[in-house]
């Protein structure tokens, strides 16, 4: 389960650094599955960032209830949801570590950007689900 990091608190000037990295051009068109201006881009990634982490914090809210089945459906849910988003986490951890962060991490997190948002949605419906 990833960890929220004070650090984070700035993290739109984070994440903008995603795109706007002179070797962070896109290959083809631009960026994403959805071929997004840089601005579309770094808007989206910060947005999943956050949905993201914010379901993860609700999760460790509720790690202390016993809901039996809801539980085992949720944290596996989760998991999915942390391995999409594994990319984008590294990143932005690197990132407010001061490390330095290269060309092919940022092209995983424009690749994987999609599918964490997927997950976390997947996540969030549980959690929005009374009958599980």
């Amino acid at each position: 389960m990833a960890k929220w990091h004070p650090k984070w608190i700035n993290i739109q000037n984070i994440l903008i650094s995603i795109t706007l990295s002179g070797c962070a051009q896109p290959f083809f068109g631009g960026y994403g599955e959805h071929n997004m201006s840089r601005e579309e881009f770094t808007r989206y990634v910060e947005s999943v960032f956050r949905l993201q982490n914010s379901i993860t914090s609700e999760i460790m809210l509720l790690a202390g209830g016993d809901e039996g089945k809801k539980n085992e459906a949720l944290l596996q849910a989760e998991q999915h949801m942390q391995e999409a988003c594994e990319p984008l986490n590294e990143y932005v951890s690197r990132e407010s570590d001061g490390l330095s962060v290269g060309l092919f991490l940022r092209r995983r997190v424009e690749k994987s950007a999609i599918d964490c948002e997927r997950k976390a949605q997947e996540v969030r419906s549980i959690l929005a689900d009374p009958s599980h």
